[in-house]
């Protein structure tokens, strides 16, 4: 399998993931409030990587090096904090399939600034008209499962 074949089953993998992590957050939100629930997600995930680096000892990193680069690199904790309460409060009132869709569509709008700019040290990848096209559609989809 080629190396873009296998990056894209990935991100659908990454897909269907988060589409089943959104539903089950939501619902256990739903039994032990938001915040709580955000919580536990985040509990669970830590056990999870703890146990797959120190016992499993997955990593190929080095944590030491952590110091080196720029402090913003290290705030994927508190956006994700602010992802799974956007998830787990805007789902119960939208459904799966429009938060879904509105998440996808405000992550492909930021995605194509940070690609076009090529911010937080990333290639840049220019802003083309089928790239506007293709948000313009994703969003038309967006508005049509609201209906």
């Amino acid at each position: 399998m080629s190396p873009k074949i296998l990056a894209l089953v990935t991100a659908l993998v990454a897909g269907i993931s988060m589409a089943i992590q959104g539903s089950v957050n939501t619902k256990l939100g739903q039994v032990i409030g938001n915040w709580e629930a955000i919580l536990v997600v985040h509990v669970v995930g830590l056990v999870t990587i703890l146990i797959l680096l120190f016992v499993f000892s997955v990593g190929k990193g080095d944590l030491s090096r952590i110091t080196q680069g720029p402090w913003y690199y290290s705030l994927g904790g508190l956006i994700g904090v602010l992802i799974v309460w956007g998830v787990v409060s805007s789902m119960p009132k939208l459904g799966v399939a429009v938060a879904t869709t509105s998440i996808i569509v405000g992550q492909t709008l930021t995605a194509l600034i940070i690609d076009h700019f090529g911010l937080f040290g990333l290639s840049r990848m220019p802003f083309t008209w089928l790239k506007g096209l293709g948000l313009v559609l994703l969003s038309v989809g967006a508005g049509l499962l609201l209906s």
